[in-house]
């Protein structure tokens, strides 16, 4: 079992509003790690894994035009396959994200096929920073998948670079 601490510095005297402000967005953790993530996307659920035990169920939001495969930048799809973790982001515009390593070798060479660019930095994020994105309906990404900002700050210290994701319709 690793143990992962990631906190934040914080004010040394807290009054008020500002205890709530200054909370560390990246949390310690001490159990298990995640090992595979799942992302249902018609049922709109992310499911953690450690081995074969699920170990958190999230709902979560997708791209605005969320029915199947990402095939080229700008079709707001999320991807489906299989990817990896390959970055981690805690300065990210949605609070805090876990990069997925698309495109992969597929994706490129269906892009060019049809003369289009694959897109890229599809995310497992937080909420948007800004209040007029917040007002967005069901799913409101470009393709990425958005969580909850408290629950993202759960997941980040879960989950390594590396780790298997896999998407489906």
């Amino acid at each position: 079992m690793k143990r992962r601490s990631f906190i934040l510095a914080a004010p040394a005297v807290l009054t008020g509003a500002e205890v709530f402000a200054a909370r560390p967005k990246i949390r310690t953790y001490d159990g298990p790690m995640v090992t595979q993530i799942t992302i249902h996307k018609g049922a709109r659920r992310m499911y953690l894994l450690n081995g074969t035990d699920v170990m958190k169920t999230y709902k979560v939001k997708l791209g605005i035009n969320p029915v199947g495969h990402k095939q080229y930048r700008g079709d707001n799809r999320t991807p489906e396959g299989l990817y990896l973790i390959d970055r981690k982001n805690d300065e990210s515009r949605y609070h805090l994200s876990l990069g997925l390593s698309y495109p992969n070798r597929a994706d490129w060479d269906y892009a060019r096929s049809i003369g289009k660019h694959p897109g890229g930095d599809i995310f497992i994020h937080g909420g948007p920073s800004t209040r007029k994105e917040k007002k967005r309906g069901r799913d409101w990404t470009a393709g990425c998948i958005a969580v909850k900002d408290r629950e993202m700050e759960e997941i980040y210290p879960m989950i390594d670079i590396g780790t298997l994701i896999h998407l489906t319709a």
